[in-house]
């Protein structure tokens, strides 16, 4: 019997879902620079969905356009079955929360949140109620009175994001959110916003640099490089099925090898590495011809580490000498040389306290490398 698929969990597999924002063959041309190269993405409503890439990857003009602070040299984007692409950005339900968080320093927190209403001519009495109740969501009722250079980062982040939801909009978008904060309030600040995105059920579009950030947040991801899209699903996809090294070495870190399919059965591949020498075998079939070059991309957490041979080793396992050792508490990562040059990279849990302080396996020890056939990933490209 097959699983049901939740549709309200993963609108995007509804094949009766219509998208929210649909964006269709869009470009922009900077003169003879492209940003943007002929992209097409659809979102659903109630998405946390992350715009991901490098510096000038074209994410930031995208959701600029998604905003209407800029307007496609071609193609069309379209709001609610609205198309949006010539409607200037006061006139769009969408509002924007900016990197700087562009909060006036001469206002209160409450004026901060108050303004768009005040400029929108709507009355005293519900101005009161709704900043009251923005207030409380985001926690800032007890500061109300204070100033923007009175409050923490985490704070002032607060009443941007209380300002830009104030009015209600269909759509939030949020550049670099969390840029500002410090690594610990930055995570902490990580779940509020999943929370809140989720009580109010509007949808987000985040463009953020941080691999991490985007895991955690977004229901899905769009992984960006030079004005395309290099791959688009959900954290677990993009992270356990790269479709490129490319993408595989963006998200996260991966031990690459390069290979031949030496064997490819119904149920399993076999590819034969000179670099390091070893057989690969994955459990799982795949459309590709024997002799092929592939890559293979192994993640640093699913290759364990040993002083003790496997079992087997004729296939996923390789030897090698500990060159460094990384200790970072909860895990520690280790850099193996294999042959004259290649190293390998192993994060392991520090699931037992060492015993008399020693490491478990210590610098220039011999060890093995194993992982499980389901582990590797095969990439054509």
């Amino acid at each position: 019997m097959s699983q049901q698929i939740d549709y309200n969990d993963r609108p995007w597999l509804d094949p009766d879902a219509e998208p929210f924002i649909k964006v269709q063959s869009v470009s922009k041309h900077f003169g003879d620079f492209t940003a943007v190269d002929s992209v097409d993405l659809e979102i659903y409503k109630g998405e946390l969905f992350c715009l991901l890439g490098g510096s000038g990857c074209g994410k930031t003009t995208l959701l600029r356009m998604l905003a209407g602070f800029e307007t496609p040299s071609s193609g069309s984007i379209l709001i609610d079955g609205i198309n949006m692409t010539d409607v200037p950005p006061y006139e769009r339900p969408v509002n924007m929360m900016f990197q700087s968080y562009a909060l006036f320093p001469h206002m209160t927190v409450e004026n901060n949140v108050a303004y768009g209403l005040k400029r929108d001519g709507v009355a005293k009495m519900e101005i009161a109620q709704r900043v009251e109740e923005m207030l409380a969501m985001v926690e800032l009722t007890q500061f109300r009175k204070r100033k923007p250079h009175q409050l923490s980062g985490g704070q002032r982040q607060r009443v941007a994001l209380a300002r830009a939801l104030i009015k209600q909009p269909k759509m939030l978008l949020l550049d670099e959110p969390l840029a500002a904060l410090d690594k610990r309030l930055r995570e902490q600040t990580q779940y509020e916003l999943m929370n809140l995105q989720e009580k109010l059920g509007v949808t987000f579009v985040v463009v953020t640099h941080d691999q991490e950030e985007a895991m955690t947040l977004s229901t899905r991801i769009a992984v960006m490089d030079v004005g395309r899209f290099q791959q688009i699903g959900t954290p677990t996809e993009i992270y356990e099925f790269p479709n490129s090294r490319l993408v595989a070495n963006f998200i996260g870190n991966a031990n690459m090898f390069e290979g031949r399919v030496s064997e490819n059965g119904t149920d399993h591949v076999v590819v034969e590495s000179k670099d390091p020498a070893c057989n690969f075998y994955i459990d799982h079939g795949m459309s590709i011809q024997e002799g092929s070059k592939v890559w293979v991309a192994v993640r640093p957490e699913k290759i364990k580490i040993s002083k003790q041979p496997p079992g087997e080793t004729s296939t996923n396992s390789i030897k090698g000498m500990v060159g460094d050792i990384g200790y970072l508490g909860g895990t520690s990562t280790y850099r193996v040389l294999i042959g004259d040059q290649r190293i390998v990279e192993i994060t392991s849990p520090n699931l037992n306290r060492p015993k008399d302080g020693n490491p478990p396996i210590d610098w220039d020890e011999e060890v093995y490398l194993s992982w499980e056939p389901s582990s590797p990933v095969v990439l054509t490209k």
